[in-house]
């Protein structure tokens, strides 16, 4: 029996949809391209007043026929991605967790994001940028472990109980308990020189003590472990956490919460610092150098954000 080995000619024939399909393809890929595109072009180029933005008009159709040319170049390559693509995400949609929806929604509000930014391109890149020891700090958030939930309420039972609890209010008092009393017990110690040592919040719980990584982790784990949404951001060489407020209604009751009734001595006349992120989400600073909830950054910039739902 002979086995026929296919040349590479035959290959891309194989690899190759119908026309009408290549077409569509192409020209879908090129739009999704080109809108970031024109955005990022928009904010940078001079912008010349020409009546009914004709300028913009001719920019956003010369990004397209640019991408046009570009992706008919590698036309088979291209499809072969995106058909391998298209099957990831179907196979997210039904099993995993990120698919067609996930996509759509995170271009949406990269698009909408970087409409709003007078820097869009700095949202691409951040995007880009690879978050440092990644799958180790979302294996070391172990929020299920029992020491860590155990250590969580406790810290609810003994900070801010008697407080008035209802529905959200009382979600955000318990994180801001478990805030409070890892605040409290917090002890900075360095990394072994030389190394980078990623500790499970569970091994943390023993000492209360390493670096802004550690922290990070030990809070992240501690506020999902009642219930909160905690993210954790990458900025220039630290990591710190970050807790989801919600809207602007949430952050108000947040604010009388922190100011008026928990943390009323360490806010007194302080500003509350908290990030808005793309999809108008407002998440509050839980930094180990802020003494209250939403306080003072040490590092404002975002590199990167892992996100613990």
């Amino acid at each position: 029996m002979t086995i026929k080995i296919p040349t590479i000619a035959q290959l891309k024939e194989k690899l190759s949809l119908p026309k009408p399909w290549d077409i569509v393809v192409i020209f879908i890929l090129n739009i999704l391209i080109a809108i970031p595109l024109f955005l990022i072009a928009h904010q940078n180029l001079i912008d010349l007043n020409w009546k009914l933005h004709l300028d913009r008009i001719l920019l956003f159709i010369l990004i397209v026929i640019s991408i046009q040319l570009l992706l008919r170049l590698v036309k088979t390559i291209i499809i072969l991605i995106v058909f391998l693509y298209l099957i990831t995400l179907l196979y997210g949609t039904l099993i995993g967790n990120y698919g067609f929806k996930r996509v759509f929604e995170d271009y949406n509000y990269m698009v909408y994001s970087m409409s709003e930014n007078p820097n869009p391109e700095d949202i691409i890149v951040a995007k880009l940028l690879p978050f440092p020891n990644k799958s180790k700090i979302i294996d070391a958030v172990d929020f299920t472990n029992p020491r860590v939930r155990n250590f969580a309420l406790s810290a609810t039972a003994k900070h801010f109980r008697d407080t008035k609890q209802t529905g959200n209010k009382r979600r955000l008092i318990q994180c801001f308990a478990v805030f409070k009393e890892i605040r409290n017990r917090w002890n900075y110690v360095n990394d072994p020189k030389g190394r980078e040592y990623i500790a499970y919040a569970s091994e943390t719980l023993q000492h209360f003590s390493g670096d802004c990584d550690d922290h990070a982790i030990l809070m992240a784990a501690c506020i999902k472990a009642v219930g909160g949404t905690p993210r954790i951001i990458h900025t220039g060489g630290h990591l710190y956490p970050e807790m989801l407020i919600g809207n602007k209604n949430d952050l108000e009751t947040a604010i009388y919460l922190i100011k008026e009734v928990l943390f009323i001595q360490e806010s007194h006349h302080q500003q509350i610092y908290y990030h808005i992120d793309e999809r108008n989400q407002i998440w509050l600073n839980l930094d180990y150098t802020a003494t209250y909830p939403g306080g003072k950054f040490m590092s404002e910039e975002i590199l990167g954000a892992l996100t613990f739902n």
